[in-house]
């Protein structure tokens, strides 16, 4: 017969073991899933430049991609998604609804989060190029007028010009320790029109 104790301890270790690869199994499930929904968004992408209209890059997905977003010497090569919706913004940053299409007249506003896609607006200067590929083919290069912070409330952010614009919006600060907060980082680019 088995001791109690010894029946008691192996079944705290199994507990353990059980928990510790579950916890293992999570840390590789996350990764796995961020991988594999940017090969799908690339090959969305892929499918878009070849004139698919609105190319989702699974079938229940709420969005697409709709432009690259390319900051050279930061060396940041990014698809901005339709939407900037919680869904949307978990795979990439997203297009505002409601701002310019991108490649037409106007302020393209993209949101992304701070801690992931847009941590490379910290490091983004004034005069530096950022360029907009478009799935037309079409290319269109802005320089970083200026940086800013505002609060959440600055609606006036989102405005339309009759130039192309481009706006980038984070939350603020960067190593903020709890999600969301009041404080928006702002990058405001322009073309050589504007």
């Amino acid at each position: 017969m088995v001791a109690p104790r010894k029946s008691a301890r192996s079944v705290l270790v199994a507990c353990l073991l059980c928990f510790g690869f579950w916890q293992l199994g999570q840390g590789a499930y996350i990764p796995a899933k961020a991988w594999l929904a940017q090969e799908l968004m690339q090959r969305a992408w892929i499918r878009g430049t070849q004139g698919v209209d609105q190319p989702v890059p699974w079938p229940w997905a709420d969005t697409w991609p709709v432009a690259r977003i390319r900051a050279p010497r930061l060396a940041v090569d990014q698809l901005v998604l339709a939407g900037a919706s919680g869904r949307s913004l978990a795979f990439g940053p997203g297009q505002l609804d409601g701002t310019a299409v991108p490649g037409s007249e106007g302020n393209l506003v993209i949101s992304g989060h701070r801690d992931t896609h847009f941590s490379w607006l910290a490091r983004i200067a004034p005069g530096e190029e950022i360029i907009l590929e478009l799935p037309d083919g079409g290319r269109i290069n802005y320089r970083v007028a200026r940086r800013s912070i505002h609060h959440e409330s600055a609606t006036g952010l989102l405005g339309q010009g009759g130039f192309p614009m481009l706006t980038l919006i984070t939350c603020y600060p960067f190593d903020a320790i709890m999600p969301g907060g009041p404080l928006r980082f702002v990058v405001t680019a322009t073309t050589s029109g504007g």
